[in-house]
Protein backbone atom coordinates (compact mmCIF):
# COMPACT_ATOMS: atom_id res chain seq x y z
CA UNK A 1 0.00 0.00 0.00
CA UNK A 2 1.54 3.31 -1.02
CA UNK A 3 2.60 5.46 2.00
CA UNK A 4 0.56 8.21 3.10
CA UNK A 5 2.75 11.23 3.34
CA UNK A 6 0.11 13.86 3.25
CA UNK A 7 -0.32 16.03 6.47
CA UNK A 8 -4.36 16.76 6.51
CA UNK A 9 -6.96 14.05 6.34
CA UNK A 10 -7.34 11.03 3.98
CA UNK A 11 -9.86 12.33 1.22
CA UNK A 12 -12.65 9.12 1.13
CA UNK A 13 -15.79 8.03 -0.91
CA UNK A 14 -17.48 5.81 0.42
CA UNK A 15 -19.69 3.48 -1.89
CA UNK A 16 -21.94 1.08 0.16
CA UNK A 17 -25.32 -0.69 0.32
CA UNK A 18 -26.95 0.24 3.89
CA UNK A 19 -26.93 -2.22 5.63
CA UNK A 20 -26.72 -2.16 9.62
CA UNK A 21 -23.02 -2.14 9.51
CA UNK A 22 -22.51 0.14 6.55
CA UNK A 23 -24.34 2.51 8.75
CA UNK A 24 -21.63 2.42 10.99
CA UNK A 25 -19.25 2.55 8.60
CA UNK A 26 -20.82 5.49 7.36
CA UNK A 27 -20.85 7.41 11.04
CA UNK A 28 -17.19 6.87 11.37
CA UNK A 29 -16.10 7.75 7.91
CA UNK A 30 -18.50 11.44 8.35
CA UNK A 31 -16.73 12.02 12.10
CA UNK A 32 -13.33 11.26 12.41
CA UNK A 33 -10.90 14.11 11.31
CA UNK A 34 -8.62 12.28 10.01
CA UNK A 35 -10.93 10.75 7.54
CA UNK A 36 -12.24 14.19 4.80
CA UNK A 37 -15.41 12.46 3.30
CA UNK A 38 -16.60 13.64 0.04
CA UNK A 39 -19.55 11.61 -0.95
CA UNK A 40 -21.42 8.82 -0.31
CA UNK A 41 -22.38 6.24 -3.04
CA UNK A 42 -24.47 3.57 -3.10
CA UNK A 43 -24.87 0.17 -4.68
CA UNK A 44 -27.37 -2.70 -5.43
CA UNK A 45 -26.43 -5.63 -2.36
CA UNK A 46 -28.04 -5.59 1.57
CA UNK A 47 -31.01 -4.74 -0.21
CA UNK A 48 -32.30 -3.10 -3.59
CA UNK A 49 -30.66 0.15 -4.86
CA UNK A 50 -34.07 2.21 -4.09
CA UNK A 51 -33.57 0.89 -0.45
CA UNK A 52 -29.85 1.05 0.21
CA UNK A 53 -30.09 5.00 -1.32
CA UNK A 54 -32.65 5.67 1.15
CA UNK A 55 -30.79 4.24 4.05
CA UNK A 56 -27.70 6.12 3.16
CA UNK A 57 -29.46 9.61 3.04
CA UNK A 58 -31.31 8.51 6.59
CA UNK A 59 -28.07 7.87 8.34
CA UNK A 60 -26.53 10.63 6.87
CA UNK A 61 -29.67 12.68 8.13
CA UNK A 62 -29.82 11.65 11.94
CA UNK A 63 -25.59 11.82 11.95
CA UNK A 64 -25.95 15.64 10.35
CA UNK A 65 -23.69 15.12 7.41
CA UNK A 66 -23.56 17.07 4.81
CA UNK A 67 -22.28 15.34 1.94
CA UNK A 68 -23.14 14.20 -1.37
CA UNK A 69 -25.22 11.32 -2.04
CA UNK A 70 -25.82 9.35 -5.55
CA UNK A 71 -27.30 6.16 -6.64
CA UNK A 72 -25.28 3.80 -8.62
CA UNK A 73 -25.52 0.40 -10.21
CA UNK A 74 -28.83 -1.51 -9.39
CA UNK A 75 -27.30 -4.73 -10.73
CA UNK A 76 -24.33 -6.95 -10.67
CA UNK A 77 -22.46 -6.80 -13.79
CA UNK A 78 -23.12 -10.92 -14.17
CA UNK A 79 -26.09 -13.09 -12.65
CA UNK A 80 -29.00 -11.63 -10.63
CA UNK A 81 -29.24 -9.33 -7.32
CA UNK A 82 -29.28 -11.75 -4.72
CA UNK A 83 -30.21 -9.26 -1.71
CA UNK A 84 -29.92 -10.34 2.34
CA UNK A 85 -33.24 -9.63 3.81
CA UNK A 86 -32.84 -12.40 6.41
CA UNK A 87 -30.27 -10.19 8.03
CA UNK A 88 -30.89 -6.48 7.38
CA UNK A 89 -34.77 -6.86 6.99
CA UNK A 90 -37.23 -5.62 4.43
CA UNK A 91 -35.88 -1.99 4.97
CA UNK A 92 -32.16 -2.89 4.60
CA UNK A 93 -31.74 -1.21 7.79
CA UNK A 94 -34.72 -2.63 10.50
CA UNK A 95 -34.56 -1.43 14.15
CA UNK A 96 -35.23 2.10 14.61
CA UNK A 97 -37.99 4.36 13.35
CA UNK A 98 -36.36 6.96 10.78
CA UNK A 99 -38.10 9.85 9.28
CA UNK A 100 -38.28 11.22 6.39
CA UNK A 101 -34.28 12.17 5.68
CA UNK A 102 -33.42 16.14 4.55
CA UNK A 103 -30.32 14.64 3.14
CA UNK A 104 -30.98 14.92 -0.46
CA UNK A 105 -30.43 12.33 -3.37
CA UNK A 106 -27.47 14.00 -6.25
CA UNK A 107 -28.59 13.41 -9.27
CA UNK A 108 -25.71 12.21 -10.51
CA UNK A 109 -25.11 8.50 -11.01
CA UNK A 110 -22.78 7.58 -8.67
CA UNK A 111 -19.89 6.72 -10.49
CA UNK A 112 -20.22 9.61 -12.98
CA UNK A 113 -19.97 11.81 -9.51
CA UNK A 114 -17.11 9.52 -8.32
CA UNK A 115 -15.72 10.29 -11.67
CA UNK A 116 -15.53 14.39 -11.42
CA UNK A 117 -14.84 14.30 -7.66
CA UNK A 118 -11.42 12.28 -8.96
CA UNK A 119 -10.72 14.60 -11.58
CA UNK A 120 -11.54 17.63 -9.62
CA UNK A 121 -9.08 16.31 -6.28
CA UNK A 122 -5.78 18.06 -6.31
CA UNK A 123 -4.37 14.97 -4.68
CA UNK A 124 -5.59 11.14 -5.35
CA UNK A 125 -8.74 9.93 -3.46
CA UNK A 126 -8.81 6.77 -1.66
CA UNK A 127 -12.15 4.40 -2.94
CA UNK A 128 -14.09 2.89 0.14
CA UNK A 129 -16.33 -0.53 -0.89
CA UNK A 130 -17.71 -2.35 1.81
CA UNK A 131 -20.83 -3.15 -0.57
CA UNK A 132 -20.80 -5.60 -3.92
CA UNK A 133 -17.78 -3.93 -6.11
CA UNK A 134 -19.99 -2.97 -8.84
CA UNK A 135 -20.17 1.10 -8.83
CA UNK A 136 -16.03 0.84 -8.63
CA UNK A 137 -16.00 -2.09 -11.43
CA UNK A 138 -18.23 0.46 -14.14
CA UNK A 139 -16.28 3.74 -13.09
CA UNK A 140 -12.93 1.54 -14.12
CA UNK A 141 -14.38 0.36 -16.96
CA UNK A 142 -16.05 3.56 -17.64
CA UNK A 143 -13.24 5.79 -16.74
CA UNK A 144 -10.24 3.78 -17.43
CA UNK A 145 -7.65 6.91 -17.01
CA UNK A 146 -9.09 7.29 -13.25
CA UNK A 147 -6.95 4.87 -11.90
CA UNK A 148 -3.96 7.37 -11.86
CA UNK A 149 -6.62 9.46 -9.20
CA UNK A 150 -7.27 6.88 -6.93
CA UNK A 151 -4.95 6.34 -4.16
CA UNK A 152 -5.90 2.96 -2.73
CA UNK A 153 -9.14 1.01 -2.90
CA UNK A 154 -10.46 -0.22 0.62
CA UNK A 155 -12.34 -2.88 0.57
CA UNK A 156 -14.78 -5.00 2.93
CA UNK A 157 -15.29 -8.38 1.68
CA UNK A 158 -14.07 -12.18 1.13
CA UNK A 159 -11.98 -13.88 3.55
CA UNK A 160 -8.88 -16.24 4.15
CA UNK A 161 -11.03 -18.70 5.78
CA UNK A 162 -14.81 -19.75 4.95
CA UNK A 163 -17.68 -17.58 3.48
CA UNK A 164 -21.28 -16.26 4.86
CA UNK A 165 -23.71 -16.67 2.05
CA UNK A 166 -22.24 -19.21 0.86
CA UNK A 167 -19.72 -22.05 2.27
CA UNK A 168 -16.51 -20.30 0.82
CA UNK A 169 -18.14 -16.89 -0.35
CA UNK A 170 -19.00 -14.01 1.67
CA UNK A 171 -21.78 -11.93 0.78
CA UNK A 172 -20.25 -8.76 -1.13
CA UNK A 173 -17.67 -10.68 -3.25
CA UNK A 174 -20.40 -13.16 -3.92
CA UNK A 175 -23.19 -11.18 -5.25
CA UNK A 176 -20.78 -9.23 -8.03
CA UNK A 177 -17.58 -11.89 -8.17
CA UNK A 178 -16.75 -10.49 -11.55
CA UNK A 179 -16.70 -6.60 -10.33
CA UNK A 180 -14.45 -8.13 -7.25
CA UNK A 181 -11.84 -9.21 -9.70
CA UNK A 182 -11.40 -6.33 -11.88
CA UNK A 183 -11.01 -4.49 -8.95
CA UNK A 184 -8.74 -6.83 -7.78
CA UNK A 185 -6.76 -6.96 -11.18
CA UNK A 186 -6.95 -2.88 -12.17
CA UNK A 187 -3.33 -1.85 -10.74
CA UNK A 188 -4.76 0.35 -8.71
CA UNK A 189 -3.79 -0.56 -4.76
CA UNK A 190 -6.24 -2.67 -2.80
CA UNK A 191 -6.56 -4.03 0.77
CA UNK A 192 -9.15 -6.66 1.45
CA UNK A 193 -10.72 -6.99 4.87
CA UNK A 194 -12.67 -10.21 4.91
CA UNK A 195 -14.65 -12.22 7.38
CA UNK A 196 -11.35 -13.55 8.91
CA UNK A 197 -10.52 -10.38 10.45
CA UNK A 198 -14.76 -8.62 10.45
CA UNK A 199 -15.59 -10.99 12.69
CA UNK A 200 -13.01 -9.94 15.32
CA UNK A 201 -15.05 -6.73 15.16
CA UNK A 202 -18.09 -8.02 17.64
CA UNK A 203 -20.54 -5.43 19.22
CA UNK A 204 -20.58 -7.37 22.67
CA UNK A 205 -23.29 -6.23 25.51
CA UNK A 206 -19.93 -3.96 26.79
CA UNK A 207 -19.75 -2.38 23.80
CA UNK A 208 -23.93 -1.46 23.46
CA UNK A 209 -23.39 -0.46 26.81
CA UNK A 210 -21.09 2.22 26.41
CA UNK A 211 -22.85 3.49 22.92
CA UNK A 212 -26.36 3.81 25.05
CA UNK A 213 -24.23 5.54 27.55
CA UNK A 214 -23.15 8.01 25.03
CA UNK A 215 -26.98 9.51 25.72
CA UNK A 216 -28.04 11.35 22.16
CA UNK A 217 -30.35 10.20 20.39
CA UNK A 218 -27.87 9.21 17.66
CA UNK A 219 -26.38 6.84 20.05
CA UNK A 220 -29.68 5.07 20.93
CA UNK A 221 -30.19 4.89 16.84
CA UNK A 222 -27.32 2.96 16.83
CA UNK A 223 -28.26 0.28 20.01
CA UNK A 224 -31.35 -0.36 18.09
CA UNK A 225 -29.48 -0.82 14.76
CA UNK A 226 -26.92 -3.21 16.45
CA UNK A 227 -29.57 -4.83 18.66
CA UNK A 228 -31.42 -5.68 15.65
CA UNK A 229 -27.83 -7.12 13.84
CA UNK A 230 -27.38 -9.34 16.97
CA UNK A 231 -30.90 -11.16 17.02
CA UNK A 232 -30.70 -11.36 13.10
CA UNK A 233 -27.01 -12.93 13.48
CA UNK A 234 -28.05 -14.98 16.74
CA UNK A 235 -30.84 -16.86 14.36
CA UNK A 236 -28.89 -17.12 10.87
CA UNK A 237 -25.45 -17.98 12.77
CA UNK A 238 -25.66 -18.88 16.25
CA UNK A 239 -23.33 -15.67 17.18
CA UNK A 240 -23.82 -14.17 20.30
CA UNK A 241 -22.60 -10.56 19.72
CA UNK A 242 -22.81 -9.25 15.78
CA UNK A 243 -19.46 -8.92 13.91
CA UNK A 244 -19.75 -5.56 12.62
CA UNK A 245 -17.76 -5.79 9.55
CA UNK A 246 -17.85 -2.25 7.06
CA UNK A 247 -16.17 0.00 9.82
CA UNK A 248 -13.04 -1.94 9.81
CA UNK A 249 -12.35 -0.77 6.38
CA UNK A 250 -12.80 3.20 7.56
CA UNK A 251 -10.87 1.94 10.89
CA UNK A 252 -7.74 0.73 9.39
CA UNK A 253 -7.47 3.88 7.41
CA UNK A 254 -7.50 5.73 10.38
CA UNK A 255 -5.57 3.47 12.62
CA UNK A 256 -3.14 1.06 10.80
CA UNK A 257 -2.36 -0.40 14.10
CA UNK A 258 -5.99 -1.40 14.52
CA UNK A 259 -5.81 -3.50 11.64
CA UNK A 260 -2.84 -6.10 11.13
CA UNK A 261 -2.31 -6.72 7.43
CA UNK A 262 0.13 -9.28 5.03
CA UNK A 263 1.06 -8.51 0.96
CA UNK A 264 -0.16 -11.74 -0.74
CA UNK A 265 -1.60 -13.37 -3.42
CA UNK A 266 -5.42 -13.50 -4.23
CA UNK A 267 -7.54 -14.63 -6.80
CA UNK A 268 -11.73 -14.58 -7.27
CA UNK A 269 -12.97 -17.74 -7.93
CA UNK A 270 -15.33 -17.33 -11.00
CA UNK A 271 -16.22 -20.37 -12.27
CA UNK A 272 -16.46 -22.65 -9.54
CA UNK A 273 -20.00 -24.99 -9.08
CA UNK A 274 -19.91 -24.90 -5.14
CA UNK A 275 -16.72 -21.75 -4.68
CA UNK A 276 -17.92 -18.92 -7.05
CA UNK A 277 -17.50 -15.85 -5.11
CA UNK A 278 -14.58 -17.40 -3.06
CA UNK A 279 -11.40 -15.05 -2.37
CA UNK A 280 -8.78 -17.33 -2.63
CA UNK A 281 -5.65 -16.45 -0.29
CA UNK A 282 -2.32 -17.66 -0.80
CA UNK A 283 -0.81 -16.75 2.76
CA UNK A 284 0.84 -19.50 2.90
CA UNK A 285 2.93 -18.95 -0.71
CA UNK A 286 1.80 -22.32 -1.99
CA UNK A 287 1.02 -21.29 -6.02
CA UNK A 288 3.52 -19.78 -7.26
CA UNK A 289 1.33 -16.29 -7.76
CA UNK A 290 2.90 -12.79 -7.15
CA UNK A 291 1.86 -10.86 -3.90
CA UNK A 292 -1.08 -8.87 -5.26
CA UNK A 293 -3.38 -7.07 -2.54
CA UNK A 294 -3.20 -6.15 1.12
CA UNK A 295 -5.10 -8.42 3.57
CA UNK A 296 -6.57 -7.72 7.04
CA UNK A 297 -5.47 -10.36 9.43
CA UNK A 298 -5.65 -9.60 13.29
CA UNK A 299 -8.58 -6.76 14.50
CA UNK A 300 -7.53 -4.85 17.96
CA UNK A 301 -10.57 -4.71 19.24
CA UNK A 302 -10.66 -2.24 21.97
CA UNK A 303 -8.83 0.49 19.29
CA UNK A 304 -11.58 -0.28 16.98
CA UNK A 305 -14.80 0.48 19.05
CA UNK A 306 -12.87 3.37 21.18
CA UNK A 307 -13.03 4.71 17.19
CA UNK A 308 -16.19 4.48 16.58
CA UNK A 309 -17.17 5.70 20.06
CA UNK A 310 -15.67 8.33 19.45
CA UNK A 311 -17.23 8.81 16.02
CA UNK A 312 -20.91 8.53 17.50
CA UNK A 313 -20.19 10.82 20.53
CA UNK A 314 -18.97 13.60 18.00
CA UNK A 315 -21.52 13.75 15.29
CA UNK A 316 -24.67 16.29 15.97
CA UNK A 317 -27.90 14.53 15.47
CA UNK A 318 -30.17 15.44 12.77
CA UNK A 319 -34.06 16.00 12.68
CA UNK A 320 -35.17 12.43 10.79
Amino acid sequence: MPHNDRTGPTPVILDCDPGHDDAVAILLAGAHPTIDLRAVTTVAGNQTLEKTTLNARRVCTVAGLDVPVAAGCDQPLAGELETAGDIHGDSGLDGPSFGTPTVPLDPRHAVDLMHELLAEAEQPLTLVGVGPLTNLATLLRRYPEDRERIERIAIMGGSTERGNRTPYAEFNIFTDPEAASEVLHSGVPTVWHGLNVTHQATATPEVLTRISELGTPLAGICVELLTFFREAYREAFGFDAPPVHDPVAIAHLIDPEAVSCAFVPMRIELDGTHTRGATVVDLASRTGWEPNAQVGLELDHARFWDHILAAVGALEPGDA
